[in-house]
This record gives structure tokens, C-alpha cells and sequence, in this order.
């Protein structure tokens, strides 16, 4: 899957949760694949892209990592606009993160489409010995907040993959039954625009599939910590 444009939906999703609870580290997995060593907290937003395969269709994921402290939560609010898919990720080894998930959780709700996919992301599940949420909890609080449930492990690459291609499954079908109202004016998820077949063959033989190719070249990931050009991340 090359970088050319050939897709058929850009999906917007928002990651948010407390600092610590290792977003960057998701986001960084997800797109050069690869653990983001001695990873800083995130000062504003970073922005991430990958091209993945979804239901024999590309789908092209913008991602925007926000940061977890709240003198910048009156700015990431406003990226909560035009987004489809939310993951509102916890450090599995720590219960502070987890108990912030409802504040998350609430602003999600309040400012992000009704209809968009949501998921609840137990990060670092590697951390096995100092776990202080057990997966059973953190299952229960996402079905009662009719919320998608993973684990992930940024430190092994362990659910990344899957935790996105899920939300996005997710996005994807709501767009496609109407939930999600796409190139009408009406809805923020009008963004997520689905690009004009172009003749090519979709064909696939899996039902959902992670692009091999990984972050799409050339695309840049946002640093608001300096007014620096940003830069730009190749694979």
C-alpha cells in the first residue's frame, strides 16, 4: 500500500487520556512500528498516519495525540471536531489513569460525534506484576459505557494493530450505515470523506488486514513543543 493517495476513506481519530498513560508510545508503535524510547509527555498534540486495509477497502487513519495535563485540555478540545473514532487509553499499572477515564470519557461525549467509535485502551499490559486494574474491571466499565475494550502493549507491539483496525471497523460500518453522516455538510465526520473508486481491483483475502508498508512516507508528525518545521517521518 504505497503513499500515493490510492484510498478509499480518511478516518480522523483522538487519543486521550492522563499523561504517563503512553499514548505517544501507541501512536509511535502504530505508525513507524517501533517503541518510542524515552518518550517526553506530549505538549499540546502530535499527528500520526498509516494507511491500513479494512474490509477490502484502504483506509487512511489521522491521528491526532492529545495531551493528558490539563493546562492543555481547553486546547485539545478542539480536536474532538471532525474526529470518528476516539481511544481513551489507561496504564494498566496505574488506577489514577484509569479512574480519569469517566472526566475522558464525558468530554468525548460532549464534544465528539454521538455516533463516532470509541474504544478503551488498557495500555501496557506487558507491566503484568504491578498490574492494579484487572482486565475484568476495565471489560465491565467499557460494556457498561456500551464502549469496544483492548489491551495493548506499545513496549511489544501486542493489540496495537488491532485496537485501531477495530475502531476503525468500527467507524467504518457507521459511516456506512448512516450513523455517521459523511460528505453531506450535516456532521464533523463529514471530513472523513470516502475518495472516488478509481478503478482499481479491491480484491483481498482477509477480512481486515494491517498494511505491511507501514507510516505513510512522507507524512508529518506535529511537535507543538517548538514553532519548528515540524518533522517529517519516513519509513
Amino acid at each position: 500500500m504505497s503513499d500515493s493517495g490510492d484510498y478509499d476513506f480518511i478516518l480522523r481519530f483522538i487519543v486521550i487520556g492522563n499523561s504517563g498513560a503512553g499514548k505517544s508510545c501507541l501512536l509511535h508503535r502504530f505508525c513507524e512500528r517501533k517503541f518510542k524510547q524515552n518518550s517526553t509527555h506530549t505538549i499540546g498534540v502530535e499527528f500520526g498516519t498509516r494507511m491500513i486495509e479494512l474490509r477490502g477497502k484502504n483506509v487512511r487513519l489521522q491521528i491526532w495525540d492529545t495531551a493528558g495535563t490539563e493546562r492543555y485540555r481547553s486546547v485539545t478540545k478542539n480536536y474532538y471536531r471532525g474526529a470518528v473514532g476516539v481511544l481513551l487509553v489507561y496504564d494498566i499499572s496505574s488506577r489514577d489513569t484509569y479512574n480519569a477515564l469517566q472526566s475522558w470519557l464525558a468530554d468525548a461525549r460532549a464534544l465528539a460525534n454521538e455516533n463516532c467509535a470509541m474504544c478503551v485502551v488498557g495500555n501496557k499490559c506487558d507491566l503484568k506484576d504491578q498490574r492494579e486494574i484487572s482486565f475484568s474491571e476495565a471489560s465491565r466499565f467499557a460494556q457498561e459505557n456500551g464502549l469496544l475494550f483492548l489491551e495493548t502493549s506499545a513496549a511489544t507491539g501486542d493489540g496495537v494493530d488491532d485496537v485501531f483496525a477495530q475502531c476503525a471497523r468500527k467507524a467504518l460500518a457507521n459511516i456506512e450505515n448512516g450513523a455517521l453522516l459523511v460528505n453531506d455538510g450535516k456532521s464533523d465526520a463529514s471530513k472523513s470523506v470516502p475518495k472516488p473508486a478509481r478503478g482499481r481491483s479491491q480484491e483481498s483475502s482477509r477480512d481486515e488486514s494491517v498494511d505491511r508498508g507501514g507510516l505513510v512516507s512522507g507524512e508529518r508528525i506535529f511537535d507543538h513543543r517548538t514553532d519548528k518545521q515540524p518533522s517529517t517521518c519516513r519509513c
